[in-house]
């Protein structure tokens, strides 16, 4: 089972074919399909794909990715295939084209296997809320993966495809990351193109990968980062090179103090911390807490804001325009209600009826506005926080992965994002890294937040901070 794109290069520089290594995770994608991670499978354009990017290789003039398979969460239009955002109302709708990072990926002759299970539209933080059932997580199926990119994760956990992408609007790529063991990065806002990605919070959206390697998460961000005509918010900054870790900088790190005061974290997610925090400060890493008195603030700003841009976006989802029209309905009126109604799951329904509320005529000034100027300050404060320091520690979850409808009320759930909110927020990166091991058996991440753009450093503070904790 090829985990890597290192063990991928190695393969073929051994004889293998890309048509081989494809057909290997096509059987591992069928033999593992209890897990539900992924919603379809595109056996036959990954194949043609393969068999072009074979006759590349063996011609000399194959792209940087030759050979990876990656999979796709189902909210990433990809020209030709179904997308459905894991959602009744775009059951058999199929995309139109195909999105830029995906573009950019299959230009460098990755290989795209199909689309992969995520909470609908987006929302949630367990990979449940799928109109097409649950994802379990590889390493204990009694678990759920994470979400709301559960299927991309547990996708390159059980090693059913070289990577994967997903989206990251709360931390839906960093939580499921630390919940299955794998590598989970959300770039600056801005720096990879969401054209193509179906939107949930469009000022809080990233697409991010998830791999089974640090050089494998830098690789992609260099491919799919940069400028994009299609959309007017991806950076015209300069894309690094992300994959090549050359520092031997000693970083000042600040640990947020708050963030081990949150009620119901584990001990042992906070001994983990202690442990990343001693091995920087004995490799000469300057470690120090910082107050951030706002964290009890941010998951509530997060879903304010959030749902008033969710209950914008969706209303394109009308039963006239796009998707899922009820046929049961007479009239205009009845069709917008009927069609919503079925088409849409619960979790979407309660976010889009509070986004609604909050946008509502005698409630916007109290609680969109309120919570616009709350997110200002707290990029003031985190902005001041990497005046003075290069990188921000913190657990990625509160505990490893919880059950199966283990987390009944919706208030709890959201508290799951406890940990990851700030980053989009703030539009700052951050990337889980798979260093924690729980008694339980289970992974759980530790975080790396960066200043703006600075994902380059935050790649060579991970590369370090990894081998400084390992060893």
């Amino acid at each position: 089972m090829l985990r890597t794109y290192a063990e991928v290069k190695q393969a073929i520089s051994s004889g293998d074919t890309v048509m081989s290594i494809l057909e290997g995770y096509l059987s591992a994608i069928e033999a593992n399909k209890d897990l539900n991670a992924f919603l379809e499978v595109f056996e036959e354009s990954a194949r043609a794909q393969a068999k072009l990017v074979d006759e590349k290789i063996i011609n000399g003039n194959a792209g940087r990715l030759a050979g990876m398979v990656i999979g796709l969460k189902d909210n990433m239009c990809y020209k030709g295939h179904n997308v459905s955002a894991a959602s009744k109302i775009l059951f058999n709708f199929e995309s139109l084209f195909t999105g830029t990072a995906v573009e950019r990926l299959i230009a460098e002759d990755a290989i795209i296997i199909g689309r992969l299970n995520c909470d609908e539209f987006a929302m949630g933080s367990s990979n449940e809320n799928s109109a097409f059932g649950p994802v379990l997580n590889p390493i204990d199926k009694t678990k759920v993966p994470g979400g709301s990119s559960g299927g991309s994760a547990a996708a390159v956990a059980a090693g059913l495809c070289t990577a994967s992408l997903g989206s990251d609007t709360g931390g839906s790529i960093r939580q499921p990351a630390s919940f299955t063991g794998t590598y989970g990065m959300k770039p600056t806002y801005g720096r990879i193109s969401r054209h193509g990605l179906i939107a949930y919070a469009s000022s809080f959206d990233q697409i991010g990968p998830f791999t089974n390697s640090l050089e494998d998460n830098a690789l992609l961000l260099e491919i799919m980062a940069g400028t994009d005509d299609f959309d007017s918010t991806a950076s015209t900054k300069p894309v690094e090179k992300y994959a090549q870790f050359q520092s031997d900088k000693k970083f000042k790190v600040a640990v947020i103090k708050e963030s081990y005061e949150v009620e119901g974290i584990d001990a042992e997610v906070k001994a983990a911390l202690d442990g990343s925090i001693e091995a920087l400060k004995s490799a000469g890493h300057s470690v120090e807490f910082v107050s951030f008195p706002y964290l009890d603030y941010m998951v509530p700003t997060y879903y304010v804001l959030t749902t008033a841009e969710a209950s914008s976006n969706l209303s394109r989802f009308d039963g006239v325009h796009f998707g899922h029209r009820s046929e049961s309905a007479k009239g205009v009126e009845e069709t917008y209600k009927k069609s919503r109604s079925e088409g849409f799951g619960p979790e979407v329904q309660r976010r889009i009826m509070a986004g609604t509320f909050v946008l509502s005529h005698g409630f916007y000034d109290a609680y969109y506005t309120k919570g616009q100027k709350v997110r200002r300050v707290l990029q003031n404060k985190t902005n001041d926080i990497f005046k003075e320091y290069d990188m921000i520690l913190l657990p990625t979850t509160p505990t490893p992965a919880f059950g199966i409808n283990a987390v009944k009320d919706p208030i709890s759930m959201y508290l799951q994002d406890i940990y990851t909110v700030h980053a989009n927020l703030t539009g700052n990166p951050a990337i889980s890294l798979p260093l924690g091991k729980h008694s339980n058996g289970l992974p759980f991440g530790i975080q790396v937040i960066a200043n703006h753009f600075k994902e380059k450093e935050m790649f060579e503070f991970s590369n370090i901070l990894e081998k400084t904790v390992t060893n």
